[in-house]
């Protein structure tokens, strides 16, 4: 019986992380080899599996990140983007899957994953739940089939530790929407508002963001028309979703050549 491929977590102590390490043990369709957090940690040294309040791994938190990835088929990581550019240099030297969950990443960003995805597959979205990606492609469809007498806002909710906005998946929300009108969201997006605004401009996309509590996700995306409006709406109450996405892209990448992909790629849409 072949083995089962292995997996390093990427922010071992972050949210993300520490569920990401409790189903790996729970589930079994990954091994846990490596647990990865920044020097100085308190975690570092200590048995993964115990900080989450799991049964001992047998795999010690890390700040070794080039020998953890040498072991792995896998990297899953929802860190920060300097964090993982540097661990796409590693997994592209280890020809592990590198399944990114982390959102801010920039131009510069995406060019260096690029790259990287030359000599690996790269797995990246910001949003990894079955749920969002078919908010997505519904989102891309809707705007294709209306013109740009209706207006489109993404709304979206976070909980009040989110240090970025807009969200990712309100990015790849606003991304699809601009395709179904054959643009790119660099040419249509329109950033949050504030004062003497004038009249939006035709066939623009707006953002709205929302930090409070503990709220997981909420995503809107109005169609405003004259006298009607259609809502697509994602809620998200538990972020165990996320986490076996991306335990799903992880084992859906092992026989993937080198290159870039999306959840999309992963679920068949």
């Amino acid at each position: 019986m072949p083995q089962r491929p292995g997996v390093v977590i990427a922010g071992a102590s972050g949210r993300m992380g520490q569920m990401l390490i409790r189903l790996v043990l729970e589930e079994g369709g990954l091994r846990l080899v490596g647990a990865l957090e920044r020097p100085g940690h308190l975690w570092i040294g200590r048995d993964a599996g115990a900080c989450v309040g799991a049964p001992e791994a047998g795999v010690p938190v890390t700040d070794d990140a080039v020998t953890a990835i040498a072991q792995a088929q896998a990297v899953i990581d929802f860190t920060a983007p300097e964090a993982t550019l540097a661990l796409a240099e590693l997994t592209a030297q280890a020809r592990a899957v590198h399944v990114i969950g982390t959102t801010g990443l920039d131009e510069t960003h995406l060019a260096a994953l690029k790259a990287a995805a030359r000599h690996a597959p790269i797995i990246r979205a910001g949003n990894m739940s079955l749920g969002v990606n078919l908010l997505v492609g519904l989102t891309r469809r809707v705007a294709a089939a209306l013109g740009e007498d209706w207006d489109i806002e993404v709304v979206e909710a976070h909980h009040r530790h989110k240090v970025d906005a807009p969200s990712g998946t309100a990015l790849m929300l606003g991304e699809a929407a601009a395709e179904g009108r054959g643009a790119t969201l660099a040419d249509l997006r329109t950033p949050a508002r504030e004062g003497i605004t004038g009249a939006r401009q035709a066939g623009s996309i707006g953002f709205s963001a929302i930090r409070g509590g503990d709220v997981v996700g909420e995503h809107d995306v109005i169609f405003a028309g004259a006298g009607e409006r259609i809502v697509l709406r994602h809620l998200a109450t538990d972020r165990a979703i996320f986490a076996r996405g991306a335990l799903r892209a992880a084992l859906w990448g092992q026989d993937k050549g080198p290159g870039e992909y999306d959840m999309a790629d992963v679920l068949g849409l």
